[in-house]
């Protein structure tokens, strides 16, 4: 895994609002370095379809020509082929502000997407050398590239002997990228470098030097760039009626704490059973079971990743469609379920306590919110297995709950509905059976109960001892066994 510095671009700079040339191509994480001045300390606009990674001002005392605080801020965005050059401004009218921004591109050779992350810091103290040590931790590892901006108030600056340090990492050579002095407004100079780690881990807080040509304060930042290791991906299972395997992996790598799986139908989202906001710290893997999908229509998973300094990332899996060939109806908790065919029109009755008054004359209705629809649902099976696999999901459901889904889902008709009585009516000359369903359309089970995958007695039919499954996953891993389809032994 590798990530490569790409170009830099003009700089841009003016009173109030400033249009980078854009630099890159697509795929390319495109990085805009912008340093400010103002008296009201703004933050630069966020341009459109770009992200705002950190901001800081610092510097101290009132800003002033040549002197007080001067911001720092990043933008970053992942280029898609045709971007435009992005706009960022602060507010106009004010005396001596100026706003300065750069463009600068990364590449990468591996990884699912990009991860960053920033740290800044200030120097209070005028003089030639520069010093700010970062107020965030971030964490560290081989392969990350360190770009580190600065922002002094002096006009007529120049940088010289940038450096980056973290206790217990190593960095490759420092390369400066961009040094400028900018006479606008109240005036600051500029500088860009960039460094990446070539071994050592750490979660700390950088220290970031420089050396300047004349006396100085300002502000001083890193934005830790990495490539993603984090991924999402849906297997379908061997098993009747179809459920999907969901597994968020590379967690760890990408600090990642809290996650959170959804089932995606084209704009629609709708949260996986147990996986909400689920805390990962120290997990490098999250498996889900989603055994509520609706049939026929394509769909993917999405993951919401917050890492450790609130950053949201999202990852999706590729599209997966469950297909049967009847109606199902189903325990997704137990993990079971039947083959039927719906034979009458669902009639949806819907119940409402209410009072009636004649107050001369006049007829005053006086009642609640009507029910939720209930309904006599008649399903037929068509072989002595099917009939006995609806008994058996009927015979104990949990919470007493069904999850009803046609062959080709129909959401009007798809969802979970509480069974109060059932009447079976078997064939005297062939296994079809009639089944008369009294149900009430209801919420679906609680979150807290997980949707069930593979068991230990899903294994224990597969293999008669622990060194044929040994054996067989050699060398494999729990994951190994967590990701297997044991429908397919």
């Amino acid at each position: 895994m590798t990530i490569s510095y790409g170009s830099t671009g003009t700089q841009s700079t003016h009173t109030n609002t400033i249009t980078p040339t854009l630099v890159g191509s697509a795929g390319q994480l495109a990085v805009l370095q912008v340093v400010s001045g103002h008296p009201d300390d703004s933050i630069p606009s966020t341009p459109s379809g770009w992200i705002l990674a950190g901001s800081t001002s610092g510097g101290g005392s009132t800003f002033a020509s040549s002197a007080g605080p001067r911001r720092l801020t990043w933008f970053v965005r992942v280029l898609t082929g045709g971007d435009g050059n992005p706009t960022t401004a602060i507010p106009s009218g004010a005396t001596g502000s100026l706003i300065i921004g750069r463009i600068v591109s990364l590449s990468r050779t591996a990884g699912t997407d990009w991860r960053w992350a920033t740290s800044f810091g200030d120097d209070q103290t005028s003089g030639t050398g520069f010093a700010a040590a970062g107020t965030t931790a971030l964490s560290w590892q081989s392969g990350d590239m360190a770009i580190i901006g600065y922002g002094v108030a002096s006009n007529a600056d120049s940088f010289s002997a940038e450096a980056i340090a973290v206790t217990g990492v190593t960095f490759g050579t420092l390369t400066e990228r961009a040094d400028a002095a900018v006479t606008t407004g109240y005036g600051a100079s500029v500088a860009l470098a960039t460094s990446s780690v070539t071994a050592g881990t750490a979660t700390l807080a950088p220290s970031l030097v420089a050396t300047l040509a004349s006396a100085s304060v300002g502000i001083a930042g890193v934005l830790r760039v990495r490539e993603a290791s984090s991924d999402v991906n849906a297997t379908p299972q061997s098993v009747f009626p179809p459920r999907n395997l969901v597994s968020v992996t590379g967690l760890e790598a990408d600090d990642i704490v809290t996650a959170t799986i959804y089932r995606q139908v084209g704009a629609d989202r709708t949260v996986l059973r147990a996986a909400n906001g689920i805390d990962v710290t120290g997990t490098d893997v999250l498996l889900r079971i989603d055994a509520e999908q609706p049939f026929g229509v394509s769909l993917n998973y999405a993951a919401e990743l917050v890492d450790l300094y609130g950053n949201v990332w999202t990852a999706f899996s590729g599209p997966i469609t469950s297909t049967v060939t009847s109606d199902v109806i189903s325990d997704a908790i137990r993990g079971i379920g039947a083959a039927v065919k719906v034979e009458s029109p669902l009639e949806w009755s819907r119940s409402r306590e209410a009072t009636k008054f004649n107050a001369g004359g006049r007829i005053i209705v006086v009642g609640k919110k009507r029910s939720a629809p209930s309904t006599t649902m008649t399903v037929r099976t068509i072989t002595d297995a099917d009939g006995d696999a609806l008994n058996a999901v009927l015979d104990d459901l949990t919470e007493g709950v069904l999850l009803f889904r046609k062959q080709n889902s129909l959401s009007r008709l798809d969802g979970t509905y509480a069974l109060t009585d059932d009447t079976e009516s078997p064939n005297w000359y062939d296994q079809i059976r009639w089944f008369q369903l009294e149900l009430q359309s209801t919420e679906t089970w609680a979150d807290v109960l997980e949707a069930a995958g593979f068991t230990l007695q899903d294994i224990a039919d597969n293999f008669d001892t622990l060194q044929d499954l040994a054996d067989f996953f050699t060398p494999g891993t729990l994951l190994d066994i967590a990701l297997y389809d044991f429908g397919t032994v």
